[in-house]
């Protein structure tokens, strides 16, 4: 009798607490902080499209800016790599708005348990929101809906299994911040408009889309000291039946698995639209999403997500009008200006350079919601009018070439190859330059790990390089313990929603950032050999690489 009693109690309890979440999500709306800053009508960081790690103290010779600020390359006239050796900051910019890098979360930690950490970076916060936002009227949606059917996942070729057209890459992570020991792991889907995924009639067509994409890849990945009719880039296996087209340059249609030379124009629906190197087809989208730690998770890459991030390119500049916005841009920031971005947190903000952003953030609760128009600007930093990127993008040009770099990311596999013209790899050369593995120096694993008594381990890195045992996972994956760390630290930062002041959540304050930039100079320069110009986003896929120096 008692226990069927307690049955019942348990049974009621469970209904209550559907009834109750059913209320709470009826009365989720993901677009509110966005509505409140927008009625206020004004954000207070007007410049906060200026990274965090623009404040990093490189006095000593740690540089680990060469990544991002380099020569010019190619339709980027950014060539921006002065900006390692000398600050170019009005009186605004000279102060370090995002305090959240000296804020000390240390007991904030330390009163979280590893399993209810654990319990909620495994919680999907991806699929209430979805349902949120259908709940919306349409003229209070935001721009950008997140369509993608995630639970539905990708077949073994990256491509959705919903039929919504997105399609997930490889990729080697960006040096530094978007490593996974520094924090979060990610993965990137593309999907081209259309036109470009259907043949001359209208029809959907996996084999057009197929070849339109490697087009668009070979556009973008192939290094610029490649010129067009040598590109011969190894794709996936490629119908050039279905599109009437020789695309390896053997004189016959068959299957290609090399796209030899960039055709004039796509291929299918899209054969009107004109191939341009070094540039994205207007209407392509990017859907970027930034994950917690789980250290039992395949590349530890949690369900909840801290961030969902979207890119669409939304117009075109011809050649004399992108070099003339590059100049524009070098002219403000030598006289103290800052670029132009319109748009709000519901249309998205978007760039003279044609790109639109748009970007979900978890609430207090966990829950996502849409960022403000400030919060977005954030990623205007790195994607506008920086020196490495590719048409303003970071993942494409970083993917596997060839079948191997199309499915959902993983680093299982991938080595450390070296940027396109050097013969070192990537990440241990940033090591080496950085003098750590994060921007800030505040990595202590990483230089446990490849910084034995303060000088750089140049063999443990070269593990990971062609020829070694071990892959990128030797490098950037943090330990459970880390990982579980850095989730409790940006949780902490979660419940303080002030991501206005920053969204980097160090397990401890930062000890080599500025709080206040004096004078021009960063500390480092040509003349002692600590500013570098070889920085690039392509990468040598087939040279051996040797150990750094």
């Amino acid at each position: 009798m008692h226990g069927g009693r307690q049955r019942r109690i348990v049974k009621l309890a469970a209904a209550l607490a559907v009834l109750l979440l059913g209320a709470c999500e009826s009365h989720y709306d993901p677009t509110a902080t966005a509505s409140a800053e927008k009625a206020r009508g004004r954000i207070d960081n007007v410049l906060a499209h200026i990274p965090p790690q623009c404040y990093t103290d490189t006095r000593g010779g740690a540089n680990p800016c060469w990544v991002c600020h380099t020569s010019q390359n190619q339709r980027n006239g950014a060539d921006d790599w002065q900006l390692q050796a000398q600050y170019q900051l009005n009186a605004m910019g000279r102060t370090n708005h995002w305090t959240n890098l000296f804020v000390d979360r240390r007991p904030a930690i330390a009163a979280q348990s590893d399993a209810d950490t654990l319990a909620y970076v495994r919680h999907d916060n991806y699929a209430p929101l979805r349902a949120a936002l259908a709940r919306l009227p349409q003229d209070r949606r935001p721009r950008w809906v997140p369509d993608l059917d995630l639970e539905a996942g990708f077949d073994a070729d990256g491509f959705a299994r919903d039929g919504s057209g997105w399609r997930a890459f490889r990729y080697k992570p960006f040096p530094g911040t978007f490593w996974p020991t520094n924090g979060a792991a990610d993965d990137v889907m593309i999907r081209l408009p259309a036109p470009f995924r259907s043949d001359v009639d209208g029809h959907p067509s996996s084999a057009i889309y197929r070849i339109n994409l490697a087009i668009v890849e070979a556009s973008v990945a192939v290094p610029d000291t490649r010129a067009d009719d040598a590109l011969d880039l190894p794709t996936e296996p490629l119908d050039e039946r279905a599109a009437g087209l020789d695309l390896d340059g053997d004189g016959k249609l068959g299957t290609a698995t090399r796209l030899h030379a960039l055709p004039a124009h796509f291929v299918g629906g899209a054969s009107e639209v004109a191939v341009r190197r070094w540039t994205y087809p207007v209407g392509t989208e990017f859907m970027h999403g930034v994950y917690y730690l789980d250290p039992a998770a395949p590349d530890l890459r949690a369900r909840r997500l801290k961030e969902l991030r979207y890119a669409r390119k939304i117009f075109q500049l011809d050649d004399p009008h992108l070099q003339r916005q590059y100049d524009e841009d070098a002219r403000e920031q030598e006289t103290g200006g800052w670029p132009y971005f319109g748009g709000d947190a519901f249309t998205g903000v978007f760039s003279e350079y044609g790109w639109q952003l748009q970007a979900y953030i978890e609430r207090a609760d966990g829950r996502l919601r849409l960022q403000t128009r400030e919060e977005q600007m954030f990623c205007m930093g790195c994607h506008s009018g920086v020196g490495v990127t590719v048409d303003g993008t970071f993942s494409l040009p970083r993917k596997p070439p060839g079948a191997a770099g199309w499915g959902e990311q993983t680093l299982a596999g991938m080595q450390d190859v070296p940027q396109a013209g050097s013969d070192v790899p990537e990440y241990a050369r940033y090591l080496q330059r950085a003098h750590g593995g994060d921007e800030y120096r505040a990595n202590d694993e990483m230089l446990q790990r490849f910084f034995p008594g303060g000088h750089f381990d140049a063999q443990a890195a070269a593990r990971a390089a062609p020829g070694g045992p071990d892959d990128l996972r030797l490098l950037i994956e943090p330990s459970p313990q880390r990982a579980l760390l850095l989730d409790k630290a940006y949780r902490a930062l979660v419940r303080e929603q002030d991501f206005k002041r920053g969204r980097d959540a160090l397990p401890a304050p930062a000890a080599h950032v500025l709080h206040q930039v004096e004078g021009d100079a960063t500390g480092l320069s040509e003349a002692e050999g600590t500013v570098y110009r070889d920085g690039r986003l392509w990468l040598d896929w087939g040279r051996p690489a040797h150990e750094a120096d």
